[in-house]
């Protein structure tokens, strides 16, 4: 007969054995959580688990920090500080760009107010703060590793310094993987500054790396208006410095330095862009007659336009909406307005997760396109009160407007894959009847009077750059083919470039998709002499014409 008296005694002993092992498991680990530049001893992170109760788990509680806020568009001096913050400590623990050491500071002082120097002594850049230099530097090693045709070209041109006395002014987003391409000009033989084309994609400790590297540059994540054109004119007026080339990404520092330095401007020896922002600037300026310098749509070129644009978006877009919302995309309804490349992306991955997606299209041809992938081709205003999901990626202005986001739905989600912030009337939100409420980084919810509550992500800006990463493989592409363009635009014999909008020649795009096909191990068929007879081609390429589609 069992002694239920002597069971529970049992069973209170067990209880208060296990509670200890369990604090002598916390007293453990605790130990062990010292500074970052501090070592783990892996055999005692080994016993300290294995000393766990395997029938009992320890449960640790995660507390969250609310982050609600309430801004106005225009932040006072006060306010110049990023608005960017994680959803939790344990996010700022891992080294993805995303969720980056930087965001976890709690120095909310404009950099602009702060005195910075590097170990060089040099106080020429202003970035939030100098001394996350060492963590950047790990992200930039990251990214050289699948950066392998990049650093290719570094070490094949480095000795030949084909960008000796290039003077380079760049607006980009500053990230690990530019941050690859900037030091990759630098070995080449140029001078570089730079600042950033989204006040929230830059990565605030690979811009300290860069600084500290001796780079000039001006740039923070969660920069307001002001400083967003403060920095831009930092970079371009500064004393003994002449820029002589620019690379530029949607054309803000372009317009910038032709608006405010027009001297400086026709001293320009070449201009890069890669956005389709920028790219149509430029042919506003050559049509009306006011291009003074020659310049490269890199954007248009096919190594960026079926493989940043297309391929890129096609996994970013998921990653940002993922990071920013959790919600799951099986049946929901989705809008991608625009069917260009970084739409067809789009379409393709929320396609495969299950949502019924729509397109609205200007361009007939695009149109089509569409309508043969599958997806049904309407005016945003058809549908606008039944969707769950838009994503605009025109390039143009005002695609979703007031009206449009006043009838929207409880719950839904607006956000932005093309360059500019622009395309949603984000500033129509501004009014007082209208609540912004914080609940993420680049999350707010937009509360109606009624209650209604719209979803929108990184206040209308890049979602992809701005919520999450971009596969820095495909930013390899995109950087070399800068990188080219900038040595050509160099390099070119005067007369061979007019002042005009050029594309990349297409020796050069073939070029890039070559040093790229290593990584896959991928060996082309080559051309025996008769094939190339017959089909009037070079056994070396071009092998097609420019009127090409790809």
């Amino acid at each position: 007969m069992s002694d239920p008296v002597g069971e529970a005694k049992l069973e209170v002993k067990q209880a208060s054995k296990e509670a200890k092992e369990s604090e002598n498991v916390a007293e453990k680990y605790s130990a062990m959580t010292v500074s970052k530049n501090s070592e783990m001893n892996m055999g005692e992170l080994s016993s300290a688990f294995s000393a766990v109760p395997t029938h009992k788990p320890v449960k640790k509680q995660i507390q969250f920090v609310e982050d609600k806020q309430e801004f106005s568009r225009f932040p006072t001096k006060a306010g110049r500080r990023s608005l960017s913050r994680s959803i939790s400590q344990s996010s700022t623990d891992s080294y993805s760009s995303a969720a980056s050491y930087t965001d976890s500071s709690d120095d909310e002082t404009s950099p602009r107010d702060k005195t910075q120097v590097n170990s060089k002594g040099s106080s020429d850049f202003c970035v939030k703060n100098i001394k996350q230099a060492e963590f950047g530097r790990r992200e930039i090693e990251i990214a050289e590793q699948d950066m392998s045709a990049l650093i290719s070209l570094r070490k094949r041109a480095q000795s030949e310094k084909p960008l000796a006395g290039a003077k380079i002014v760049g607006c980009t987003h500053i990230t690990a993987q530019t941050a690859v391409l900037i030091e990759t000009l630098v070995a080449l033989g140029a001078q570089c500054r730079w600042t950033a084309c989204n006040i929230y994609s830059t990565q605030n400790e690979v811009a300290a790396a860069l600084s500290e590297a001796g780079v000039a540059v001006f740039a923070w994540k969660g920069e307001s208006e002001d400083d967003f054109w403060w920095c831009i004119d930092r970079c371009i007026n500064t004393e003994g410095w002449q820029p002589n080339m620019i690379l530029d990404d949607g054309g803000d520092l372009t317009h910038w330095m032709y608006k405010k330095y027009p001297n400086v401007f026709k001293k320009i020896r070449g201009i890069v862009e890669e956005s389709v922002t920028g790219v149509h600037r430029l042919y506003q300026l050559s049509k009306a007659g006011k291009l003074c310098v020659p310049a490269m749509n890199v954007n248009d070129s096919v190594t960026k336009q079926k493989f940043d644009n297309l391929y890129c978006c096609r996994e970013s877009i998921l990653d940002g909406l993922k990071r920013t919302t959790d919600v799951m995309f099986g049946g929901k309804q989705v809008v991608v307005c625009g069917y260009g490349e970084v739409g067809k992306g789009c379409c393709a991955a929320l396609k495969a997760l299950g949502a019924i997606v729509y397109v609205t299209e200007i361009d007939p041809i695009c149109g089509l396109q569409a309508c043969m992938d599958g997806f049904r081709v309407v005016k945003l205003n058809e549908v606008i009160r039944q969707v769950d999901v838009i994503i605009t990626c025109t390039g143009n202005k005002n695609v979703v407007t007031r009206d449009q986001l006043d009838r929207m739905k409880n719950g839904s989600i607006v956000c932005n894959m093309g360059h500019s912030n622009t395309e949603i009337d984000v500033a129509s939100l501004r009014t007082p009847e209208l609540t912004w409420e914080r609940v993420r980084s680049q999350v707010d919810h937009v509360i109606w009077p009624d209650g209604k509550r719209v979803i929108l992500l990184a206040e209308g800006r890049l979602l992809n750059l701005s919520c999450s990463t971009v596969p820095t493989f495909v930013l390899s592409i995109t950087a070399t083919t800068q990188a080219l363009a900038l040595i050509e635009l160099y390099n070119a014999p005067e007369g061979r470039y007019k002042q005009d909008v050029y594309l990349l020649p297409k020796k050069m795009d073939e070029y890039v998709a070559s040093l790229h096909l290593a990584t896959f191990e991928a060996h082309l068929t080559e051309l025996s002499d008769e094939q190339a007879k017959y089909l009037g081609l070079n056994k070396n390429g071009p092998f097609k014409p420019n009127y090409y589609r790809y």
